[in-house]
């Protein structure tokens, strides 16, 4: 059976392709590249079994293009990143509100399965010391700018949600937590690359705010899994699911175990949020999901540890930095 993947050629869509490659489905990828790379996905050119089409979910014939071949949905791409949602909110919106319209209307007329992707940042700024995020957590957002793109992946979801009560399309809903991994880039504010490359390179490692933010971080093949059990497994339809890991770690200890892990002589520089995003940013302090429904659903476990997942990430950042080399 043939697969759409949206943002294919992102960071965890392209580990996506490459999984559903291994497990013989043939899968086309829909992506504009405006953050996905065809570095991604080069190496899955020659496979027969793989399709690129370059648009965008916000272009209705080159959706429809795309998808016309296939029965189950990946919808992926999104705005990425705190950074982008700051400078460009009307982008953030329209991306990810319209281009999602787009997708369950599409995947209505074709009978196609979706798996929409959402985001622990539709959680908002609920205040909580040490407990874990639920499905069932209301949702609190706040008014400035920042939390835009929080809004739209919860009109997202529930736009899925209205389109399976109403219309019947089957559609099922994974909150990520911090997925890393190869390939993802630090150009968006995500973490982790961001630390790697600052602590191999021997520059200061920025820390916005006081380091006290407590987050959880996934390896993408645990999240790739995930995702594919998900579609796979009957009778989740409608629901909601967070993927994650729920192993949680400070921002600072995060930097101190970077800059042990490379032997770094980098120090940790702390930046106001204000100087790194603009006056009135907010950030949530805790934000670790509990799994437990997860669990439930397709006997989810997480393979890898921050530890793990940093050992991996720091050997894939030092490959990089020797194939750049002059």
């Amino acid at each position: 059976m043939a697969v759409l993947i949206t943002g294919g050629a992102g960071f965890i869509g392209s580990h996506l392709a490459e999984a559903l490659l291994e497990i013989g489905e043939e899968v086309w990828v829909l992506d504009n590249l405006s953050t996905g790379s065809l570095q991604n996905i080069w190496h899955l050119f020659d496979n027969p079994r793989f399709h690129f089409v370059e648009g965008s979910v916000l272009d209705e014939s080159k959706l429809i293009e795309a998808m016309r071949p296939c029965r189950k949905v990946y919808h992926l791409a999104a705005a990425v990143g705190v950074k982008l949602v700051v400078q460009d909110p009307l982008g953030t919106l329209e991306t990810n509100v319209r281009g999602t319209e787009n997708v369950l209307r599409v995947a209505l007329q074709f009978g196609c399965k979706v798996l929409i992707s959402s985001t622990s940042e539709v959680y908002g700024k609920d205040v909580r010391d040490g407990e874990k995020f639920r499905e069932t957590d209301n949702i609190i957002l706040g008014t400035a700018m920042r939390w835009g793109y929080a809004c739209s992946k919860a009109l997202d979801e529930y736009l899925s949600r209205a389109y399976w009560k109403q219309k019947g399309l089957p559609v099922v809903i994974a909150r990520l937590f911090n997925t890393v991994g190869p390939r993802q880039s630090p150009a968006y504010g995500m973490v982790i690359p961001n630390f790697v490359r600052q602590a191999l390179a021997n520059e200061p490692i920025t820390v916005y705010g006081d380091g006290k933010q407590v987050r959880s971080f996934c390896w993408v093949g645990d999240t790739v899994n995930a995702l594919i059990k998900l579609m796979e497994t009957p009778g989740l339809e409608g629901e909601i699911f967070n993927v994650g890991n729920d192993e949680p770690i400070t921002i600072e200890e995060l930097a101190l175990k970077v800059k042990a892990m490379t032997n770094s002589s980098s120090e940790i520089v702390y930046i106001p949020y204000e100087q790194a995003y603009g006056h009135g940013f907010e950030d949530i302090r805790y934000r670790v999901p509990d799994i437990t429904k997860l669990r439930q659903a397709i006997g989810y476990q997480p393979t890898l540890g921050i530890d793990e997942i940093l050992e991996r990430v720091i050997e894939y950042e030092r490959s990089r930095r020797i194939i750049a080399a002059p």
